[in-house]
């Protein structure tokens, strides 16, 4: 059983940065239709926590699929942590530089491959600077260590399976796009799928989980935003990567058990026969 909360402060990191059991990595990662400067390893190699490994949800997933970085099997994931130095023993720290973004997802990704020891840093890396931390530009050398997996394939919802719980009261789908797409008053960032949502899901934008300098919101404050937050939960988003962040203020609330739609809208939406609704 997992419990207690999923974040970790700055000062903390600060503190624990030494341990040898402690491994840091940076899940940075930028949507490519947002048009971003920089790519997230770019980021990386510009600068980053001391001895903190990039990875990458792109590279690291299951690159047959036609659906954006959706989760590879156990045997990619474990090679490619493998190589990273993330293994078996070790306390993961995970950070992002673009709120909580692609970290929330590597967590959820770690946790989904058994491992239980994973954290995520509350505001990331510009927390990590305000709290007097060092920025280093210099890839650390990493150790390859032994990663067992242990798959959860309950933290994982796949299409088939959700079109079994729509029209049902078992389980909260929880969608965490912008309204305006959920509802269908704007388009979808991804060419040629419309918007709109999930019938019978509900909409909390992941914006609503986070403070304005970044941080995810104290669990008093996310509490309120939750009908219950302990019900059987499904986490949906663009592709899967927001979704997290759901999942991750859902931790921080006692809710370990929610499951992430990998595909979520992207996939959802693609299929002509999947129903669509809009509007309030």
């Amino acid at each position: 059983m997992e419990n207690g909360d999923p974040l970790v402060s700055a000062e903390w990191l600060l503190a624990n940065i030494e341990a040898p059991d402690l491994r840091v990595v940076d899940a940075t990662w930028f949507a490519p239709f947002t048009n971003p400067p920089e790519t997230g390893r770019q980021a990386w190699m510009r600068g980053h926590i001391p001895k903190a490994v990039h990875f990458d949800i792109d590279d690291i997933s299951d690159t047959s699929s036609h659906l954006p970085h959706m989760l590879p099997d156990a045997v990619k994931f474990s090679s490619r942590v493998r190589r990273l130095g993330l293994g078996d023993g070790n306390r993961i720290v995970i950070y992002d530089q673009n709120n909580f973004f692609a970290g929330a997802r590597a967590w959820w990704m770690f946790r989904v491959m058994g491992h239980k020891e994973v954290l995520v840093l509350d505001g990331g890396l510009n927390a990590w600077v305000e709290a007097g931390g060092e920025i280093d530009d210099m890839p650390p050398i990493a150790s390859e260590r032994h990663f067992t997996p242990r798959v959860r394939t309950d933290l994982v919802m796949d299409a088939k399976a959700l079109e079994a719980l729509v029209g049902t009261a078992r389980t909260t789908i929880i969608d965490a796009r912008p309204d305006g797409r959920f509802f269908g008053r704007e388009p979808e960032p991804r060419a040629g799928l419309p918007s709109g949502h999930i019938p019978g899901s509900v909409n909390l934008p992941g914006s609503q989980l986070l403070t304005s300098d970044g941080r995810m919101k104290p669990a008093a404050e996310l509490k309120k935003l939750f009908r219950d937050p302990h019900a059987p939960t499904v986490t949906t988003c663009g592709s899967g990567v927001t979704a997290a962040i759901t999942a991750l203020a859902l931790a921080r609330l006692g809710n370990f058990d929610v499951a992430v739609y990998d595909g979520s809208w992207t996939e959802w939406a693609s299929d002509p026969a999947r129903p669509i609704a809009t509007g309030p």
